[in-house]
């Protein structure tokens, strides 16, 4: 290969399910023109500008599934060399793809109670195998941010929690189970989203935190996983000036972070990958195309995530990088490539997935993670208030009468009569956009009544949200679903009724 081609190998621009023939078409030149290593798949335009338009990501597309196959065997056939197939799956496929299984939330699985790195390996398994039998070499995740800022508007529901050591241990054990399942991973998003307050996607987050500081907390699980032989680390768009001589410059374009800091002081060998080069933290800085391109591959960037300007990108990085430097990326690439098993990619068929098995899995889980955080829950009172008719019931955010209602089984009474009643509310968001889609008027229709009867809530969601509903003193007692899965509303039901 010549030194363009090789330089190629690096860029996996962003590929949408549904799209146009004209787009379909546009990704078969850079395929066959520019000779791309790789895609990064998401599930459409619309979505993928949740973040940049200030609105919630909502997935309403049919045949996602089948389509993506049926594009990524489209595309392969073309590519000389075949394409490294990527996809941002936090928590399995469902993230970008519908009708297709879904796996907690990492701050669910963070609240696991036994076994928890044991588990999550599981999970990370799983989620490999969807993945790897879908034609897919290398999933974006997990994140391994320490979630400490309560306000964070990116990370969230996406970390395993605000403990360092945790997070190191869960994140490296999701890491692992994929791993094991025969796909990429990657930790991310170093050196550490989790104690920000812009989202990186609209703009640049600064963290003013000591090198001290950092290496206590943000560092500390990349450090982890890379003692344990991580093979791939995302950079994320944040400015951490401790680390960058006072400058606010994004991380994923930083030579002082890339190479010193993460290559050089912490002992990274694997390969970086940059964080999607569209997000504006990054893609406004330099006008002119290709030039963002040049600097993260300069900075120590192996791949190159979400382009908007492959051609002039290559151009760039051809006039300004060394063959030796060209050439040492482009092995690792393509090591990287025959790890996973992708020259020796063949069409694949539509799988059909074993949802029995997959709702057990959420419901070992659930019975694990499920918690009673406040409060205490006295089920022989609730069930002798049920049978004197005093026992209420109110649901919240839910377009019809929840499956955990009908697991309770109960004759309720009205809330005007009841004696106590069980608030479930079905937080309709996992992002903190807009109260996690709550209405203002919902919410303080749910605070009237915790101060007005003794309230039972059963939180259904991103704990996060919790915050939005007053007073947690208020209720008489509080249980953490963490999801809205059918399974974790029998399980809920359940520890209602004592059983």
């Amino acid at each position: 290969m010549n030194k363009k081609q090789k330089i190629a190998q690096c860029f996996s621009p962003a590929a949408f399910i549904h799209d146009t023939e004209e787009n379909y078409q546009a990704i078969e030149k850079l395929i066959r023109a520019d000779e791309i290593g790789g895609l990064t798949f998401f599930h459409s335009r619309h979505s993928a500008a949740a973040n940049f338009e200030k609105r919630a990501e909502v997935l309403e597309v049919t045949g996602t599934f089948e389509k993506m196959i049926g594009l990524i065997n489209r595309f392969q056939t073309i590519s000389k060399v075949p394409l490294l197939i990527s996809i941002d799956g936090e928590y399995g496929l469902a993230m970008r793809v519908e009708k297709t299984p879904q796996y907690p939330f990492a701050i669910t699985l963070g609240a696991l109670k036994n076994d928890a790195e044991t588990q999550i390996k599981e999970v990370g398994y799983r989620m490999g195998l969807d993945m790897k039998r879908s034609g897919i070499h290398l999933n974006l995740a997990p994140c391994a941010d320490v979630n400490t800022n309560p306000n964070n508007p990116v990370i969230g529901y996406r970390s395993f929690g605000n403990q360092a050591e945790n997070v190191a241990k869960l994140s490296f054990a999701a890491y692992t189970g994929m791993k094991k399942a025969g796909i990429g991973a990657c930790l991310k998003h170093f050196p550490g989203h989790g104690d920000t307050e812009v989202d990186s996607h609209l703009g640049l987050p600064i963290l003013n935190k000591s090198k001290a500081e950092l290496q206590a907390e943000e560092l500390f699980p990349f450090q982890y996983g890379i003692d344990r032989g991580v093979e791939m680390i995302m950079v994320g768009h944040l400015a951490v000036p401790a680390l960058t001589g006072g400058k606010d410059i994004p991380a994923s374009i930083s030579w002082e972070l890339i190479t010193d800091l993460l290559k050089g002081e912490m002992g990274f060998k694997g390969l970086v990958i940059s964080d999607a080069l569209n997000m504006k933290a990054v893609a406004n800085l330099y006008p002119e195309p290709g030039e963002l391109e040049w600097q993260a591959f300069h900075a120590g960037n192996d791949i190159l995530c979400f382009s908007d300007h492959v051609k002039e990108g290559i151009e760039k990085i051809a006039q300004n990088s060394s063959d030796a430097e060209v050439d040492a990326v482009f092995e690792k690439v393509m090591d990287l490539k025959k790890r996973l098993g992708v020259l020796e990619t063949r069409p694949i068929e539509v799988p059909t997935f074993d949802w029995e098995r997959h709702s057990k899995l959420q419901k070992d889980l659930a019975e694990n993670y499920i918690s009673v955080i406040s409060g205490k829950i006295d089920s022989v009172e609730i069930q002798e208030l049920a049978k004197a008719g005093k026992l209420g019931y109110r649901e919240f955010f839910s377009s019809e009468k929840s499956h955990f209602a009908q697991k309770l089984e109960i004759p309720f009474a009205s809330v005007e009569q009841a004696e106590k009643v069980i608030l479930a509310v079905f937080v309709p968001s996992h992002k903190p956009l807009n109260q996690f889609g709550m209405e203002q008027t919902v919410l303080n229709e749910i605070k009237s009544l915790a101060k007005s009867k003794r309230c039972i809530l059963v939180h259904f969601g991103n704990p996060l949200a919790l915050r939005n509903l007053g007073k947690l003193e208020d209720f008489e007692a509080i249980i953490y679903g963490y999801q809205g899965f059918e399974e974790v509303q029998g399980v809920a039901a359940k520890t209602l009724q004592g059983l």
